[in-house]
């Protein structure tokens, strides 16, 4: 038997690892946190559930993202690419046929949960007719090869009115599942009305839960040490019967569905979707969220993309009352420009002070 200890809890022993009474707190913590994020919806006004929608879908875009350039290596700049292709093809498979601004809108009106795992699908279909690029080229040429999907993107998404609505973009329908629609009908819950924002809260939660459970999954077991193996020496892992070709072309087309089912909620929260949107730009806010939360870590991700997506909508709902920053137009820095500053800051802070990001501090006597 173990010993006691004055606070009557059993002492470490044979039979009781050091760690098992780091656990039960951690697992205290982790369950509060639960029902902290469940609770929020019945307390927080509408700018918050959007932000908070805006750094879930970020979150599961940067969890993929993470899995591809901070576990693997790979750098892609090409990863708003694929958030494109699950928001449009949502949009496409689930909308009616339309017209809008002179614009014949195509749709295929699947109902809208088919549409969303579909799109999911296509965006990985789109990471698998790219993967035997990427199982090929590493480090900065997978990186120029991979900004070329931008520059097609971009292309395609003005200029196929009929698929996107051009300019302008075209409206979001709203996700329904099992009869229940996730729009602005008034839904009353314990005297509190739910909109669509409450009710998506309640949707995308889920969704990032299991996008971070599966890929910390795939990071804990044998996918994941392969993966580590080739981005720390490539040629070694091949020596050792790692598929690096393989490997490699295969966590591209993961990547490419995380991003994807991070557009499906992009454009649910949005209700419109903008070619703009999707361009270079979202790219690098991408690869600002893995630096700054900490490379191949998935609380590192969401940590990473709760900075970088509240950043701007924060400095935009404070900025009567913050110094240098103002509305757009009004003289001074934009919020959006003064957000874009701040991270970028956080990432030279980041790569100087804290290689590991803000998940992963360095360690005493570590180099790296």
């Amino acid at each position: 038997m173990s010993e006691a200890t004055t606070d009557g809890a059993a002492a470490p022993g044979p039979g009781r690892p050091l760690t098992a009474g780091l656990r039960r707190p951690r697992t205290h913590l982790r369950l509060a946190g639960a029902l902290l994020l469940l609770a929020l919806p019945f307390y927080l006004d509408r700018f918050w559930l959007q932000a908070g929608l805006f750094a879930m879908a970020a979150a599961i875009g940067a969890i993929g993202l993470n899995l591809l350039t901070g576990s693997t290596g790979q750098l892609s700049m090409g990863h708003a690419f694929f958030l494109a292709v699950g928001a449009y093809g949502y949009c496409v498979l689930a909308g009616e046929s339309s017209t809008q601004n002179g614009h014949a809108l195509s749709g295929l009106g699947l109902p809208t949960w088919l549409a969303a795992v579909l799109a999911v699908l296509l965006a990985g279909a789109a990471g698998g007719l790219f993967s035997p690029i990427a199982g090929r080229l590493r480090g900065a040429y997978l990186g120029i090869a991979t900004l070329a999907l931008i520059f097609i993107g971009q292309h395609v998404l003005f200029n196929a009115g009929s698929l996107t609505g051009g300019f302008n973009g075209r409206p979001v329908p709203p996700f329904s599942l099992f009869g229940f629609t996730f729009d602005d009908t008034e839904t009353v819950v314990a005297a509190v009305p739910f909109h669509s924002f409450e009710k998506l809260w309640y949707a995308a939660l889920p969704a990032l839960a299991v996008s971070a459970y599966f890929a910390r999954g795939v990071l804990r077991g044998r996918p994941g040490r392969a993966l580590n193996a080739i981005r720390d020496h490539r040629i070694a892992a091949g020596v050792t019967g790692v598929p690096v070709a393989r490997y490699r072309a295969g966590v591209f087309v993961l990547s490419s569905m995380y991003a994807g089912l991070a557009g499906v909620l992009l454009a649910l929260v949005f209700q419109r979707t903008v070619p703009e949107y999707f361009g270079m730009v979202l790219s690098l806010e991408y690869l600002a969220m893995i630096v700054i939360g900490g490379l191949g870590s998935v609380a590192g991700a969401v940590v990473g993309a709760a900075f970088v997506s509240l950043l701007p909508q924060v400095l935009t709902h404070y900025s009567d009352s913050l110094p240098l920053v103002s509305a757009p137009g009004t003289g001074g820095v934009a919020p959006g420009e003064a957000s874009r500053y701040l991270y970028g800051a956080a990432v030279v802070a980041v790569v100087l002070f804290l290689p590991g990001g803000l998940t992963r501090p360095k360690k005493p006597g570590e180099n790296r």
